[in-house]
């Protein structure tokens, strides 16, 4: 049997090959940028990470009619996928990721993070092997011999990490203490991403308008036949930079239900009476946000972002909470980062803990923290993670 050296010349071929080395590559540095959030179980990333590099790739290929091998290109997103598969059990079982911590400081907490081997220093004579870096409170009173210790791991080559630090990138937190420490300059967002943002943002929920038109309207039909009252809900909420504007969302409640005052009305408790039949279905596949595709489109909102509370509740929260405003420096988002990773909360105690998400999503403000929570929103929208 003899090769046709030839199918090597092929224009198709040539296109196909260098379509899946961009693809290929695009998807390595995505996947791996993705890696370095916290909570990512890497390997349940591979697949989308891929799958959406190569359609990138392909579908602008064959938006502009030129000819390439659909079986070269299937064949090697699926090497890829398997390759980085066979890479990442491999790496899991052979080098587990460990931390050496020296004592002293605020470094006890540390202990309450799982995920990680810990070896925990008692003498700055101890030299551990195969770590991945050694934690310290650089702000603490550190003795001599553990400060030259520190000096001599770094000389070798080891990563030093300060505690907080290592904290935020294994808990996906930031901890709000104080003003010295978390100042509004250090926590501003990338403007330029900021701008480039909002111009995907109104692009897609236009495409989102346009295209479920039809679907919108049957669910504001079946909103109407299922109870009485309009079909879709409205309220005051605080919005980007501390504004007051009114959020669209479609109905979920009954009408006329008796409350408290206006603040438990706001708060939406586990297995609300008020909920609807159909308003349980929208609520865990998360279809009753969709209209605030017209908050996007009027430059209110984005997609990805803090979650945006009731005015009510909002001003509760700023009067008990340090630093609440500050969330406020970002587009309130349909979905974000606190959302995947907690889910809905109410109580103060929980706001702090989502606080600390939404300043931990302002710190890391990129496109790959965006493509890291819409993937995850889509497993929260299959499974109704969070959903009230």
């Amino acid at each position: 049997m003899t090769v046709d050296h030839k199918i090597l010349y092929y224009s198709n071929l040539q296109i196909t090959v260098f379509a899946g080395i961009v693809a290929h590559t695009a998807g390595f540095f995505s996947f791996r940028r993705i890696g370095n959030f916290p909570g990512v179980a890497a390997a349940g990333y591979i697949l989308p990470t891929f799958s959406l590099c190569y359609g990138l790739v392909y579908l602008a290929i064959f938006l502009f009619r030129i000819d390439y091998s659909a079986f070269q290109a299937a064949s090697s997103l699926t090497l890829s996928i398997l390759w980085y598969f066979g890479l990442s059990i491999l790496s899991r079982r052979l080098d587990p990721y460990s931390l050496a911590v020296i004592p002293g400081g605020a470094v006890g907490r540390l202990e309450e993070i799982g995920g990680v081997n810990w070896h925990w220093l008692a003498s700055p004579e101890i030299i551990v092997d195969r770590v991945n870096g050694v934690v310290a409170d650089l702000r603490s009173d550190l003795s001599d011999e553990w400060e030259r210790y520190i000096a001599d791991r770094a000389l070798s080559g080891t990563p030093v990490y300060h505690v907080k630090q290592i904290s935020e990138s294994l808990t996906g937190r930031v901890e709000i203490e104080h003003l010295s420490e978390n100042t509004l300059g250090s926590l501003n967002p990338n403007q330029a991403y900021l701008k480039i943002k909002q111009a995907i943002d109104w692009i897609a929920a236009l495409f989102i308008l346009a295209v479920f038109s039809p679907l919108l309207l049957f669910v504001a039909a079946a909103i109407k036949f299922d109870s009485d009252g309009p079909a879709l809900f409205r309220q005051r909420r605080m919005g980007y930079r501390g504004k007051i504007y009114e959020v669209y969302k479609f109905r979920t409640m009954k009408l006329g239900a008796v409350v408290v005052d206006e603040k438990e009305e706001a708060i939406t408790k586990a297995g609300d009476a008020r909920i609807t039949r159909l308003g349980q279905f929208l609520r865990k596949s998360r279809i009753d946000e969709l209209p605030q595709a017209f908050n996007i489109l009027r430059g209110e909102m984005s997609w990805i972002g803090p979650r945006p509370e009731a005015l009510v509740l909002s001003k509760w929260y700023e009067a008990e909470l340090p630093f609440y405003r500050y969330r406020h420096i970002v587009r309130p988002g349909i979905t974000g980062w606190a959302q995947v990773n907690q889910g809905h909360v109410a109580a103060v105690d929980d706001v702090l803990e989502k606080l600390h998400y939404d300043f931990y999503y302002i710190k890391n403000f990129s496109p790959w923290l965006d493509v890291l929570i819409v993937f995850r929103t889509i497993r929260t929208m299959l499974t109704g993670f969070g959903a009230r």
